[in-house]
């Protein structure tokens, strides 16, 4: 990655809050011209630095939800292992992402539920029942703060 200066990251923060600002109003933002400020994004999109923009969309059943972090270690630490966990973890829409780690964890995932009630039956009929699993430890989220909108400064 290439090194970043205080502009780039600037940039990168106000892009993260609002992939959709106009290049004047992100010029303005970080101080530079519109012109420099473009040049700018464009050296970060091709040094892959940014490499897309999404829209995060959002529904009722969505906002209501709870994402829960759950840190998962194995009994070994084979390649068979590995592979089974991987393959079972692949099958649940449940789990949204599934980090390999280093660490005391083996692995780090990022399930969606509606409720406490229902993170008892993921945790109970899929998480559980995963392969080879050591230990299951679960945290439950307050809020996303890069999702949700910023503070008023003081």
């Amino acid at each position: 990655m290439p090194s970043l200066d205080a502009i780039d990251r600037n940039i990168i923060r106000a892009l993260r809050a609002n992939a959709r600002i106009s290049n004047a109003r992100l010029a303005e933002e970080v101080g530079l011209s519109p012109s420099a400020c473009l040049r700018r994004v464009q050296l970060l999109e091709q040094e892959g630095v940014i490499r897309g923009y999404t829209a995060i969309i959002g529904n009722a059943a969505a906002d209501e939800g709870i994402a829960v972090i759950v840190q998962i270690t194995l009994e070994r630490q084979t390649e068979d292992y590995f592979n089974r966990f991987e393959l079972a973890v692949r099958r649940y829409p449940e789990i949204k992402e599934c980090y390999l780690m280093t660490g005391d964890s083996d692995y780090f995932l990022r399930v969606e539920v509606a409720s406490a009630g229902d993170f008892e039956r993921v945790h109970k009929e899929i998480l559980s029942a995963l392969p080879g699993l050591a230990r299951i430890h679960s945290s439950f989220s307050i809020r996303n703060i890069l999702q949700s909108k910023r503070p008023k400064a003081s």
